[in-house]
């Protein structure tokens, strides 16, 4: 598949998802046996957020076998991110990965909260936490803004340029075989939009 027909399928699989509000891909057993015996050939990589609203099966009206998915609080990139996107391109020949941001993302909005905070040793002892880590690494990548949807989209972007600077992704999308771009789901109406 190429980097345009996945990026069309996410579009009218979403499509399909918020006209219908089901997933008509496919779970059964015959597919699950099918899958064991000739592997997966999944046609894009989806970063998401773990939120138990942001599901990117669904979202997609995706079956078995057809996403890569890889899910963390506030879909943040790192090492383990990174190394994941570079076996779905790499090894399976994923064509497409997106960073998938949402809106009510709770790890933002801790984030954004933690920005509006002007007490350092407030700061400190927050940062002793893992789900801390979790919201450093986004106030990182957003710097200032006076709002959590900004953060939100500013944040998947930032996973984007992480993944592009990993010498093996870059590659790939330098020979054309590879795109990698945001996208958000907004958690109310069902609908992603791929144009940040």
């Amino acid at each position: 598949m190429t980097i345009e027909e996945a990026k069309a399928k996410l579009k009218e699989g979403n499509q399909a998802y918020v006209k219908s509000g089901r997933n008509p891909g496919t779970f059964e057993r015959a597919e699950r046996e099918r899958l064991a015996r000739e592997g997966q050939h999944p046609y894009a990589c989806v970063i998401s957020c773990s939120d138990s609203r942001v599901v990117p099966e669904h979202i997609f009206s995706a079956g078995l076998g057809q996403l890569f998915t890889i899910r963390n609080a506030g879909n943040v990139i790192g090492v383990h991110e990174i190394g994941s996107c570079e076996y779905a391109a790499e090894h399976l020949h994923v064509p497409l990965i997106v960073v998938l941001g949402h809106t009510h993302c709770g790890a933002v909005e801790e984030a954004f909260k933690q920005a509006a905070d002007t007490h350092e040793k407030q700061k400190e002892d927050a940062l002793e936490s893992p789900i801390e880590e979790v919201v450093r690494e986004i106030l990182e990548v957003t710097g200032e803004y006076t709002d959590t949807s900004a953060m939100e989209i500013e944040n998947a972007r930032a996973g984007v340029e992480k993944l592009r600077k990993d010498p093996t992704l870059a590659r790939l999308a330098a020979d054309g075989e590879l795109a990698i771009l945001a996208a958000i789901y907004d958690t109310e109406s069902g609908f992603v939009r791929f144009d940040i």
